[in-house]
């Protein structure tokens, strides 16, 4: 085995206690044949999750490589976060996923790295994923027009305007990509640094493949929807973000996808009720006018797929 770390899993963690043992023992369970490292970071949680990355860095040192913050770094909205832990990162390609979701199979790495170093065209691999509900405790498998069109069992490339279409394809703890392919300027220009923007960029300089076999669970909880109004603020931010990093070159693309997003932040926002918000005028209002008479057409086939 090669002394060099080939793979970093990037694991964001905050008050993640009743999770994280899942979590990071999907990560050392992996079976490779070269290593890799978990940069687990801590953004000062007040439950006990800080101790538990101790335990598991202690028992597994040369996988667990832990970070402890003494400020939170997600509430700066300036880029810090994601620069310490890519900075943290010694791995040619990034592995990710957060600390309340976790992985299932022992070779998901070795499949998504043995890819990628066949087929350099690549700059993003990612795979199928099951959903688990912590308030109704059901598990189903995530499904979308993209498996049900190539069949559940089929593996499927898909590039920047098809992944961008009418849904989105995966989530981050499916995802492996090529380090040197995402800009590190990327992170400093987003002030709120989400998974679209890293899935934006990478797709702009290369083909993504989604595998077949079903590699992880993401656990749909309170930390998943609390904040959809916050989201949606982002969205309007991220519509900047876009047209000033890519000089608008790529603005249908980009209205698409925001326009999706905000639809799929008003569901979650009917879907818990919050109390005293009249949600759907308050996001409206929020956008730029340009995402909101883009809207009226988009809405249609986001409801009716072709």
């Amino acid at each position: 085995m090669n002394d060099e770390i080939l793979v970093s899993i990037q694991c964001l963690v905050y008050n993640h206690e009743p999770y994280l043992r899942q979590c990071l023992d999907g990560f050392v369970m992996q079976k490779t044949n070269f290593r890799f490292e978990a940069i687990v970071h801590d953004d000062v949680s007040t439950d006990g999750s800080a101790a538990i990355i101790r335990e598991y860095a202690e028992k597994y040192p040369d996988i667990i490589k832990p970070i402890y913050e003494t400020e939170n770094q997600y509430s700066k909205h300036d880029g810090t976060l994601s620069m310490i832990i890519d900075s943290a990162c010694k791995g040619k390609y990034i592995a990710m996923c957060e600390g309340d979701d976790y992985w299932i199979d022992p070779l998901k790495l070795q499949k998504q790295v043995d890819f990628m170093e066949e087929h350099l065209d690549y700059t993003l691999s990612c795979h199928r994923y099951k959903i688990y509900d912590e308030q109704t405790k059901e598990m189903i498998l995530a499904s979308n027009k993209y498996f049900e069109k190539f069949n559940d069992n089929t593996e499927f490339t898909f590039d920047l305007k098809y992944a961008f279409n009418r849904a989105w394809i995966t989530k981050t703890l499916t995802c492996v990509y090529r380090k040197n392919a995402l800009d590190p300027s990327v992170s400093e220009k987003y002030k709120y640094y989400r998974d679209v923007h890293m899935v934006y960029y990478l797709l702009s300089e290369g083909k993504g493949v989604c595998h077949s076999f079903v590699g992880g669970v993401f656990r749909k909880n309170q930390y998943s929807t609390y904040n959809s109004l916050q989201r949606i603020d982002q969205i309007k931010t991220s519509y900047d973000v876009y047209n000033e990093f890519y000089e608008a070159k790529h603005d249908p693309i980009i209205r698409n996808v925001l326009s999706s997003l905000y639809l799929e932040e008003m569901k979650v926002c009917k879907k818990i009720k919050m109390p005293g918000k009249k949600y759907e005028w308050y996001a409206l209002f929020m956008l730029p006018f340009k995402i909101v008479k883009h809207l009226i057409k988009y809405i249609k086939t986001f409801y009716n797929p072709t």
